[in-house]
């Protein structure tokens, strides 16, 4: 993602979130409107959404991803659930930032 950014001058900013409670999520895009948390499970839980879920408390329009081992991309309970592959795939053509 720091690649992307930098190669395509794009002017969003990359930062991280964590809460004092510990919830945390790897990468936000601009001022809230990505999200985005990498996980190396071949398959996603209700459990690995809690740092996205608790995100969206607070920025309730954030596009909420968590990249992932899993298979296929899915969609589970508002959060996209997206291959490594395809994502990076996506982000080099520009749908995901």
């Amino acid at each position: 993602m720091i690649a992307y950014l930098g190669y395509t001058q794009s002017p969003e900013n990359l930062t991280y979130w964590r809460t004092g409670y510990g919830y945390e999520v790897d990468a936000i895009i601009g001022n809230g409107r990505i999200a985005i948390e990498i996980k190396s499970t071949d398959e996603v839980k209700s459990r690995h959404l809690r740092g996205l879920k608790a995100f969206q408390e607070d920025f309730p329009a954030v596009r909420a991803i968590i990249v992932s081992l899993d298979k296929y991309p899915r969609v589970m309970n508002g959060v996209e659930i997206i291959p490594a592959e395809q994502f990076l795939k996506a982000l080099w053509n520009s749908e995901i930032i």
